[in-house]
């Protein structure tokens, strides 16, 4: 019997399905690509006139055989053919997305060109052929593109990826026809279908889900024979809502065809529901069973609870007072603070006799710069600003955003409270970036208000709360930022444990908030005004907690609560320390290194949880990359030189291509910054898990020969910091008798190479040479210069240690005024056994062998207390150590021999 492979799409297929299939037989030589019983009118045409150029065949005309494969394409519903059972294999090749397992037996299709989430399905199997380089001819090319431009909407529907783009593109090179494309997507009504459109309209209802506008437009025509959803296309054009539903009864089942606007209407769930399925944007769903009512009915209660409300001014806007300009103010100092804060425009405000905001006007920046070129810098504000009262609403939907942008030319639009005082502002800039993410679910922004829940300590937890709480009394918003919220989504807080380590900013008077919180709940603070900063003692005994919120966790209660005022900063000159203003969370955000320090997870009550991620921090987590925020980010500060290549190493990401460029380019200026900070960043590096990747990757770079030229880094290096691990994680009770501090004992590894072979002073611990080059180029503390310069001391006497047949007595010459881990770096570093073996036998035995003669019985003995008691005593330990005596009696005997050579020297 023939073993058949069959490529089946759903019913009412229209062009992207019946692409789809042309597609797969392109792909898979030899299949038989199976029409659908019911085909789209315009399909249906097209198949009128094109029929013979294709190799589909009627479900009727299948040949006999069993089907041992079913290739399913742009669905998981079909109508079987014959020759399939039980034993048929299945694969899945459909773009839309799904959540439930795939039935057992089927796989879904990988080809390893990317996700399967492009606009049209078509698009998956023409980037195949794409690779192949396969041969098509114009008209198998015109069908492809069709059902690429139909399921895109001509490329306009949001849903379009770059890929369905590319493909047209590629089609269209091998002879696609534009107007045979354009032809069959704009079909005109059939008489009947008109007649069902006149119905629907009239029938049409407007319905409020969630603030957004659904239409949901019924009809009964049990003899219609048509299909549907051109007629949703047509609704959706001619009603500007959130979404339409066409919903029709024919003769035994109910069909729905949805068409939406909005992300925050997926009619593709609403359809999976009702039994059918689709996009986000377009759906569709047989019901057998139900009247108009009912399914009318389920769609409304559908919609109520997946239907979310519309992006409004509040979640994309920047929080606090923004910064304004009095009219007085001169146009050259604004255009001072326009440069410092990379504005486009400040709004200018006056303030009323009751202390109200008073918006005059707007002063954009290049009206500024015009005015300076003219010599005006002198003027005020108010004569060159642009009049007007342009406000929005922080509830405002973002339509009427647009509708005043474009009205108004303004690019930032103040947004007010109901009092009519400023709260934030909204620019242009945001609605680009938010133009850039709608319909994009791989930039939808994640809650993590379960992981919140799961990660911190309860009682964090509830101080996170209370203080998103009392911040919103005040009018405050208080976040968290920087590495709490990054390592949260990386999953790199891995368990709930001790009470973790936060940056909470507070978008408005940081101090004024925390005073507030200790007045209700005791413990004390300490301020600084001048950074905005203030530290909440949680867990003094003579200032308690007391409120009712905390006091049942006594005991439980972190040292200290951090909040800083959100500030922004600029740079008068490379390489200095920054100038700090106050200012918004997105400001705030804009001052940080690196893109993915720049999430904020909200903490006030009506947001707790949401995600900010004004800078595309984000992406760049899901992708692995470290992006500076702005090419002169490396130049402003280079100490984020190393921290790029810290957090790069850490996380096994990689530098993005064009922050590579900047940082090489700003290595140079590593020398110019303070000796301390750049000590603190290595020393930041010494921290990490493994530190020797971040310095292989700086030698790399020519970091570390900036910082001074002899820093190099080696593989044998490596392998002495993974002995080192070793020995700490195995517990080694001498390491923990050293008491150092690992990034110590990295620092003495990593300079033991430099250091000379030769005898050094290492009594009087003077850094010289490498070490007081080192001490002076990088600040070193004072017990790291000391560390190395006793590791020059031992390294000095390297092949004397190296004598299998040293004395004992000289090995504890050598070792005996070197601390423990000195001795313990020394033996990493030279990794030889005889050094190894005097370490040991001095660690374990030869240190503590000290002669029983006492100063004291020596001076019973008759000798003075001076250099003699020293030398007499040394002389005693070295006999034993050596084993030349052995027991008190021969100790006393040979201490008084000694006397006696000191009484009677020779002559």
């Amino acid at each position: 019997m023939p073993i058949h492979t069959v490529i089946l799409t759903h019913e009412h297929a229209d062009f992207d399905a019946l692409a789809s299939l042309l597609g797969g037989a392109l792909l898979f030589p030899g299949t038989i690509p199976v029409l659908p019983r019911t085909i789209n009118r315009n399909g249906k045409a097209f198949l009128a006139l094109y029929r013979s150029s294709f190799p589909f065949v009627e479900p009727d005309r299948m040949p006999r055989g069993q089907v041992e494969q079913a290739i399913l394409v742009d669905t998981r519903t079909f109508n079987a053919v014959k020759g399939m059972d039980e034993a048929t294999e299945y694969l899945l090749i459909d773009h839309h997305t799904h959540t439930e397992p795939l039935p057992a037996g089927w796989r879904r299709w990988e080809d390893g060109l990317g996700p399967l989430n492009t606009g049209a399905n078509t698009t998956l199997l023409v980037e195949k052929l794409m690779v192949q380089g396969a041969d098509v001819t114009p008209i198998q090319a015109t069908l492809l593109a069709l059902g690429i431009y139909e399921d895109t909407g001509g490329l306009l529907y949001s849903s379009t990826t770059h890929r369905d783009a590319r493909c047209v593109a590629w089609l269209l090179e091998e002879g696609a026809k534009v107007e045979v494309v354009h032809r069959f997507t704009h079909y005109p009504l059939s008489p009947q279908q008109q007649a069902l459109g006149d119905d629907l309209i009239a029938n049409a209802e407007h319905v409020q889900v969630a603030g957004q506008t659904l239409v949901i437009a019924t009809a009964s025509a049990p003899d219609f024979q048509d299909e549907v959803s051109a007629l949703a296309h047509k609704l959706r054009e001619l009603y500007e809502a959130d979404a339409v539903f066409v919903v029709v009864a024919l003769h035994d089942r109910v069909q729905v065809v949805a068409r939406s606007r909005s992300d925050g209407v997926d009619v593709g769930a609403i359809a999976t529901a009702l039994g059918g399925g689709g996009h986000r944007r377009a759906a569709a769903a047989l019901v057998r069973g139900g009247s108009l009512a009912d399914v009318r009915a389920r769609i409304l209660k559908m919609a109520g609870v997946s239907v979310r409300p519309p992006l409004t001014v509040r979640e994309m806007m920047s929080r606090g007072r923004p910064q304004t300009l009095p009219p007085e103010m001169a146009v050259g100092d604004a255009a001072i603070l326009m440069r410092r804060y990379g504005h486009e425009g400040f709004p200018v405000v006056a303030t009323k006799a009751d202390g109200h905001d008073d918006l005059l006007g707007i002063l954009l920046r290049r009206d500024a710069d015009r005015a300076i070129d003219h010599g005006l810098e002198k003027r005020s504000v108010e004569m060159l600003m642009r009049a007007g009262r342009v406000t929005i609403g922080p509830d405002a939907p973002i339509t009427e955003l647009h509708r005043l942008m474009i009205e108004s030319g303004w690019g930032q639009i103040p947004v007010v409270d109901g009092a009519g005082q400023i709260i934030g502002i909204v620019t242009r800039t945001d609605l680009i970036k938010l133009w850039g993410e709608e319909g994009d679910d791989s930039h939808s922004l994640p809650d993590v208000s379960r992981e919140l829940v799961e990660i911190l300590p309860p009682v964090q937890h509830r101080l996170l709360r209370l203080a998103g709480e009392m911040a919103t009394e005040y009018g405050h918003a208080v976040y968290v930022v920087g590495g709490f919220a990054r390592d949260l989504l990386l999953g790199r807080i891995h368990e709930r444990g001790s009470n973790a380590d936060l940056d909470v900013v507070v978008e408005g008077d940081a101090i004024a908030l925390l005073e507030a919180m200790q007045s209700r709940c005791g413990g004390r603070i300490v301020t600084h005004r001048r950074f905005g900063t203030a530290k909440w003692l949680l867990d003094e005994p003579t200032h308690p907690i007391t409120c009712v919120e905390l006091v049942a966790e006594a005991g439980t209660l972190p040292a200290h609560l951090d909040l800083v005022t959100a500030r922004t900063e600029f740079y008068t000159e490379p390489t200095v320390l920054p100038t700090v203003e106050q200012g918004s969370i997105k400001l705030d955000l804009h001052r940080r290194d690196f893109t993915i320090n720049t999430l904020a997870i909200v903490l006030t009550p009506d947001r707790w949880g949401d995600l900010l991620d004004f800078y595309g921090g984000l992406a760049d987590l899901r992708l692995g990359l470290i992006r500076v925020l702005h090419s002169l980010s490396f130049v402003d500060d280079p100490t984020r030189i190393l921290r790029a290549v810290r957090y790069e190493q850490r996380f096994d990401f990689s530098i993005e291509k064009r922050t590579l460029e900047l940082l090489t380019d700003a290595v140079p200026l590593v020398d110019r910054v303070t000796p301390a900070r750049i000590r603190h960043e290595l020393d930041r590096i010494f921290q990490e898990q493994t530190p020797e990747k971040a310095l292989y990757r700086l030698d790399e770079l020519g970091v570390l020969a900036a910082i001074h030229p002899q820093l190099a880094t080696t593989a044998t290096l490596a392998g002495k910091y993974a002995a080192l691990r070793s020995r700490l994680a195995a517990g080694d009770p001498s390491l923990a008798e050293a008491g150092e501090v690992i990034e110590r004992l990295y620092w003495g590894l990593l300079v033991y190479p430099l250091l000379p072979a030769e005898a050094v002073d290492a009594d009087e611990e003077i850094a010289t040479g490498i070490v007081g080059e080192l001490t002076e180029t990088l600040k070193l503390r004072g017990e790291t210069t000391r560390l190395m310069l006793r590791l020059a001391h031992l390294k000095a006497y390297r092949d004397e240690l190296a004598d299998a047949s040293l004395r004992p007595s000289r090995v504890v010459e050598i070792l005996d005024r070197s601390p423990l881990a000195a001795r313990l770096l020394f033996g990493l570093a030279e990794d030889d056994p005889t050094i190894d073996a005097h370490l040991r036998r001095f660690q374990d035995e030869w240190q503590h062998i000290r002669p029983t003669v006492t100063g004291r019985e020596l001076a019973g003995m008759g000798i003075r207390p001076g250099p003699t008691f020293g030398h007499i005593l040394r002389r005693l330990r070295a006999d034993l150590l050596d084993g030349k005596i052995a027991g008190v009696a021969e100790e006393k005997r040979l201490a008084g021999a000694l006397i006696e050579e000191q009484s009677h020297p020779q002559e």
